[in-house]
């Protein structure tokens, strides 16, 4: 399959783009959640799982993490084999977040900022605060204990 892929298509690492030989065109299509997809004898593939094949030889086994989040940046320094535990702590804001930080939510119950971390399969429960800085310093103190990505958080 490498090698028929290597006939259709011109991946370029440093870019991350997957150029179609015989139109000379950018590949793919990208999805409402922001991936790119490449048709290729009559599957969707992500684009990053076609960038690790051709790259290492083989689909990865695990999860492919986009580093910097951005998950149309095919780039291989941009990828990387990781759990699915891994994967999720290296995740962007989501929009519906009020408070700014993931984990830090308002209690309107005591008028406090309440802080939680999920890792792996639990949440755990890091307290109450009045204060909103010291509530978003533990919560990124527990980050780091945990082995989150620098990145989690990001808003892009």
């Amino acid at each position: 399959m490498i090698n028929e892929l290597k006939n259709r298509f011109e991946y370029n690492q440093d870019t991350g783009k997957f150029i179609d030989i015989e139109s000379n065109k950018e590949s793919g299509w990208i999805t409402d959640n922001g991936y790119r997809i490449i048709g290729f004898k009559g599957t969707k593939y992500r684009a990053h799982r076609l960038a690790w094949l051709i790259i290492y030889g083989e689909f990865p086994e695990n999860d492919i993490d986009h580093i910097n989040g951005n998950r149309d940046d095919n780039r291989i320094s941009n990828l990387r084999s990781v759990t699915r535990s891994e994967n999720l702590k290296n995740q962007k804001i989501r929009s519906d977040n009020s408070s700014g930080v993931i984990g830090v939510s308002w209690g309107r119950s005591n008028s406090k900022w309440h802080v939680r971390i999920k890792s792996d399969v639990k949440y755990l429960y890091l307290g109450s605060f009045v204060d909103f800085f010291e509530a978003c310093c533990v919560r990124k103190s527990a980050e780091v204990f945990y082995g989150f990505h620098v990145n989690h958080g990001r808003a892009v």
